[in-house]
């Protein structure tokens, strides 16, 4: 089963950044999306971040949010530590339809984010009355805390036309990521040549386009085989492959491992 579920039970959801890679790296460093909006807290280490399309270097003391159906992934080590935040997407909360990355380097402005993470970790292990609603409002006073910081932020990237259109591309597969589209269909939708979009993709994040389709893809057909009982030959239907032969070479490529083997190990 998925460590992160498809919805937090509650207004908000905790996960220790280092339970995220439970189950392989691929949890983490995969390219994917949630239906939900998340936060990334880092406390500790470093790394790289890929958030549509564009990759960044995260440390200690950043925050990284990721609206819901935002194509992500990010490596993470046995040194980083931090925390996730999964919301509730039916909970009004007034949080940003953009991703942003914020670098905090005040120490009262770290100081009042872990304040507000032990307070909802306090109340989500809890049994007090009204627990549902003390954890939204915590949640309300979360997004605050971004709009403010986002508000003084003095690092955000440009919005350059290259990055424009690698979110696009990103945006595109998330809509369409069923459809079993080329990176040529992507590229003709978007009004460009794959050899462009291939270019910026490399820009933006050292990746050509063809490689960020394809990991998305293969993220996606782990999640059904694990989250799911399709056989391999629907899973293939499912994620637009021609035949189910074609998938097992594709996943067996990407992983080393066919989508039997791959289900099996992961269930044992």
């Amino acid at each position: 089963m998925s460590v992160i579920p498809a919805a937090p039970v509650g207004p908000l959801r905790l996960v220790p950044m280092q339970r995220l890679t439970h189950g392989g790296r691929w949890r983490t460093e995969a390219m994917r999306s949630y239906r939900m909006p998340v936060l990334l807290w880092f406390t500790r280490g470093q790394g790289r971040i890929t958030v549509a399309g564009l990759t960044r270097g995260y440390g200690a003391h950043n925050a990284v949010f990721i609206p819901a159906g935002t194509m992500h992934g990010f490596d993470v080590s046995s040194q980083v530590y931090g925390t996730a935040v999964f919301f509730n997407e039916t909970v009004p909360l007034d949080l940003s339809t953009t991703s942003f990355h914020l670098r905090v380097r005040d120490a009262r402005h770290q100081g009042e984010i872990t304040g507000l993470l032990e307070s909802l970790q306090r109340e989500i292990d809890g049994e007090r009355p009204l627990k549902d609603r003390a954890i939204a409002h915590y949640g309300g006073l979360l997004s605050v805390w971004l709009e403010r910081q986002r508000f003084e932020a003095e690092d955000r990237p440009e919005d350059s036309a290259a990055r424009a259109l690698v979110r696009r591309f990103t945006e595109a597969i998330e809509e369409q990521l069923y459809t079993g589209q080329s990176v040529s269909d992507y590229a003709e939708g978007l009004g460009v040549t794959p050899t462009h979009l291939s270019r910026v993709c490399n820009q933006t994040c050292g990746r050509p386009a063809s490689d960020l389709l394809a990991d998305r893809i293969t993220f996606e057909a782990r999640r059904l085989l694990l989250d799911t009982s399709l056989p391999v030959k629907r899973v293939a239907e499912v994620l637009g492959f021609n035949s189910a032969a074609y998938f097992t070479r594709s996943f067996h490529h990407r992983t080393g491992q066919t989508p039997s083997d791959f289900r099996e190990a992961r269930r044992a």
